[in-house]
């Protein structure tokens, strides 16, 4: 019987290859549970009274763009490494923009670089990750680096 659900194997991945997560809001119970899990406290994300303070208007509840990316993390989970992610290696990120209570983000992914390990049936992907928001505006963009298992040879 099929088991439906599995994640993307490395060798099923060529570089230049794209796709998209399907999207998700960012809601305020969202942020506050982040910042709580956390603990971030930092007043940006506490005091919607915050650009009063001279920390500059704006405009609605802010997300840590931790937790920005780790929501994006998690749509790449499930849709793509639900068993098969081994390990993430490396990231390099960059925050552009803000994202706010009420903003729905989704990740644009490219394939850059793919090789097998040196043992086992495994594989290295990296991918550029394209973090943007409803207005079609990049607000994260990252580089990520993950062990990826392969595809399970065929049994008779």
């Amino acid at each position: 019987m099929e088991t439906l659900g599995i994640g993307l194997y490395w060798d099923d991945l060529a570089v230049g290859q794209q796709f998209k997560t399907l999207n998700r809001t960012i809601t305020e119970p969202d942020i506050v549970n982040f910042i709580g899990v956390t603990g971030m406290v930092e007043t940006l994300f506490t005091d919607l009274t915050f650009g009063d303070h001279g920390g500059g208007p704006m405009g609605g509840r802010v997300a840590p763009a931790a937790c920005v990316y780790t929501m994006i993390e998690g749509l790449l989970v499930q849709s793509t490494m639900q068993t098969t992610g081994l390990a993430l290696l490396e990231i390099e990120k960059k925050v552009l923009k803000p994202v706010f209570a009420g903003d729905t983000v989704r990740a644009e992914v490219e394939v850059i670089a793919v090789r097998p390990t040196s043992k086992g049936n495994r594989g290295i992907v990296t991918t550029m990750n394209n973090v943007m928001n409803q207005k079609d505006e990049k607000v994260i963009e990252y580089r990520a680096v993950r062990m990826m298992a392969g595809r399970p040879a065929e049994t008779n």
